[in-house]
């Protein structure tokens, strides 16, 4: 099927909700994309598509008398378009999780990465006219299933073992501090920033699951909410204190010693989690150079990268802090990680950062 085949479309569509089922809203004025999604989505069993809109007005309109667990998001509409209505849609959403649509142009990239800030889950990119092949379509579905698997669901507290603050006191003390995210990790990470002391005495590497096209305006924008220098690291580029690197798109970002200083080392070999830039490869590198002299913060994210890793880095003695269920878009990376015990601490990301300089300052 491609995204030009004739199609016919009303407002809404679907039998509506069932007992169990992900509820979808599609909200894009084209109404070749918003027939070609509901055609993906409509069939599966556990889904249904319960409204669609043309503007953001209308989504806004609806969202109050109709429920719905997924928002399938165009930023480009004519009014306030996507993101301008994304804080009000996400208040009056109930907890519905919002998938950006989006181009991999610099301006689509840097208005999704604006929208994905402000609370946005995820991002997929928008298939061209005749680029809508069997893939897209099992990503789409793969995606929608893993949001609405967690919205709007109350998550109860942790039963898992959670050491006290007092217990970083006994971990080597950090010599970098590394950050690992994917599905809901920008809108973590701003929240982590914002609560993060401006000087820490130690580099920030932060590789976070993002097409390769957006990592120049990703970096962008975490140097603007961190307030700190930050780029997108090159091979050989020396890690400085309180400076912050952020993986390229096409190569995971690790570290060596030479000199008696730390340098970036892009390492392009295929990843066991299939991710590219994977968390894996940083952690491991951590572990090695540094003897466990590091700090790993794993944020919301789909899938289990960073599992090994961050298994590697325990068994040096490093620290894990990871994203708690509450508050994360999909616990999937962070909940690896504590499953497997491996976390000292398992927290809102504002009450992660606090424990930064606790870990930092440990003797």
């Amino acid at each position: 099927m491609a995204l030009d085949d004739p199609i016919d479309t009303g407002r809404f569509a679907g039998p509506g909700p069932r007992g169990g089922t992900i509820r979808v809203m599609v909200v894009d004025d084209s109404v070749t994309a918003r027939a070609v999604f509901s055609r993906v989505i409509a069939p599966e069993p556990d889904m249904d598509i319960v409204a669609l809109a043309s503007t953001a007005e209308e989504a806004l309109a609806t969202l109050p008398s109709i429920p719905v667990d997924v928002i399938l998001l165009d930023l480009e509409m004519p009014g306030r378009g996507g993101l301008d209505a994304l804080p009000d849609m996400l208040a009056c959403a109930r907890g519905a999780q919002v998938l950006v649509v989006s181009t991999l142009t610099k301006a689509g990239a840097e208005a999704t990465l604006r929208a994905l800030s402000l609370g946005a889950a995820d991002t997929l990119e928008k298939p061209h006219p005749g680029c809508f092949d069997s893939a897209y379509r099992e990503e789409l579905v793969k995606r929608v299933r893993t949001l609405g698997a967690k919205s709007g669901k109350t998550v109860p507290p942790s039963s898992l073992p959670i050491r006290t603050a007092g217990g970083l006191a006994r971990k080597k003390r950090p010599k970098i501090l590394a950050i690992g995210a994917s599905t809901g990790g920008i809108h973590a990470l701003r929240a982590f920033f914002d609560e993060l002391p401006r000087c820490i005495g130690i580099p920030i590497l932060i590789t976070q699951h993002l097409p390769s096209s957006f990592m120049a305006p990703f970096a962008e924008q975490i140097a603007s909410f961190s307030h700190r220098p930050a780029a997108v690291a090159q091979d050989g580029a020396v890690l400085q204190p309180d400076e912050v690197l952020v993986a390229p798109g096409h190569a995971h970002i690790t570290v060596v010693e030479r000199r008696s200083r730390f340098e970036v080392r892009l390492d392009e070999r295929s990843a066991a989690s299939g991710c590219r830039p994977s968390v894996d490869p940083m952690l491991a590198s951590l572990a090695a150079v540094t003897d466990g002299h590091a700090l790993a913060v794993i944020l919301s994210g789909m899938g289990r990268d960073g599992a090994i890793g961050a298994s590697d880095l325990h068994a040096a003695g490093g620290t894990l802090m990871v994203q708690d269920e509450a508050s994360s878009a999909v616990w999937g990376m962070p909940g690896a990680i504590a499953r497997a015990g491996l976390a000292s601490q398992v927290l809102p990301p504002e009450q992660l950062a606090r424990q930064v300089p606790v870990s930092v300052d440990a003797a």
